[in-house]
């Protein structure tokens, strides 16, 4: 929150605020707590954060806008939920990206369709992403609004796992949580009708214990989902392409029109998807550039330290008396 943090002991919520050091900028925003942390705090009238212990597993996302900074999502995250609704607002090309951000953080990605009792014709969409899926990853389609649902989720919850739900505006992802919690804990509306989007009705991050003993992490909409450049698209979901990419006659193939190109084959036979195809060098592409432009900065920044140091230097000598 704007005047700090809330964190709980196992015992009771606390308040706490961080020292200077850690909410200025230069600390950069993996060196900040955020939801999921685990942190050492001080005894006294106003607690305060000390330390932030290290991070199991870390759910990052290249920052909205054009900044190519990253943002953590969340922390010591065991198994991430994917949203998606089976109305207007599903995107299976969306799902995928969220796939490659949930793999390259070390947690366990579980899909879930929502809103199936909307769309009862909505098995070819399910059956799209079960494909995609592979049998690696579970796929539940739901009515987020039932006991059904809570039931079917909380077998990939037990007791001491953390989960993040994630997923754009009007997904289901606060309908889920009340249906998890047995309680309407989190404010819901309903989406727009012409679009199936949402409305920002979760509007801040927020860490909740479940009665069984998991907790789950509830985040707002994101329209947005850039990559941070390092993931590894092809080993995060699309395990087809790194099989067939060292196998074309030519090493340098460009995968266009040359002769004994093992990916257009495999296109032209059927056994892989041309959107699939291109929605992975789209994501190749991005996750390269956003790496490019990390590791430029970060020379940068090298380079104006070591001027800064070296300035420092200079200033700091004496002339030789005569």
């Amino acid at each position: 929150h704007r005047s700090g943090f809330r964190v709980h002991d196992g015992r009771q919520e606390i308040a706490v605020q961080t020292p200077a050091a850690l909410q200025r900028r230069r600390a950069g925003p993996l060196a900040r707590p955020g939801v999921g942390d685990w942190v050492m705090i001080g005894t006294g009238p106003e607690p305060v954060i000390q330390s932030l212990l290290p991070r199991r597993t870390a759910l990052v996302r290249g920052a909205a806008g054009e900044s190519h900074a990253i943002q953590l999502i969340a922390a010591n995250v065991d198994v991430v939920l994917i949203v998606c609704g089976l109305d207007g607002d599903f995107n299976l090309r969306r799902i995928e990206r969220y796939l490659v951000l949930v793999k390259s953080s070390g947690a366990h990605p579980v899909i879930v369709l929502t809103k199936r009792d909307l769309e009862p014709e909505s098995g070819d969409r399910i059956a799209a992403v079960e494909r995609m899926a592979g049998g690696a990853t579970p796929v539940l389609a739901v009515n987020a609004r039932t006991l059904d649902a809570g039931v079917a989720v909380r077998r990939h919850l037990p007791a001491g796992t953390t989960a993040v739900l994630v997923g754009s505006s009007g997904a289901g992802k606060s309908t889920l949580t009340n249906s998890l919690l047995g309680i309407e804990r989190q404010a819901t509306a309903a989406v727009r009708p012409h679009d199936s989007r949402g409305r920002h009705t979760t509007t801040h991050r927020a860490l909740l214990p479940l009665p069984d003993g998991a907790c789950l992490i509830d985040t707002p909409g994101m329209r947005e989902l850039k990559l941070t450049g390092d993931e590894d698209v092809a080993d995060a979901t699309f395990e087809e392409f790194e099989s067939l990419l060292g196998t074309c006659r030519y090493s340098d193939c460009g995968h266009g029109n040359e002769p004994g190109c093992a990916i257009r084959a495999a296109i032209e036979a059927g056994e892989v998807d041309a959107g699939r195809w291109t929605h992975y060098l789209k994501l190749r592409d991005e996750a390269a550039s956003a790496s490019a432009i990390i590791a430029g900065r970060r020379t940068s920044k090298r380079a104006e330290g070591s001027r800064q140091r070296a300035s420092a230097d200079r200033s700091g000598e004496r002339e030789e008396p005569r």
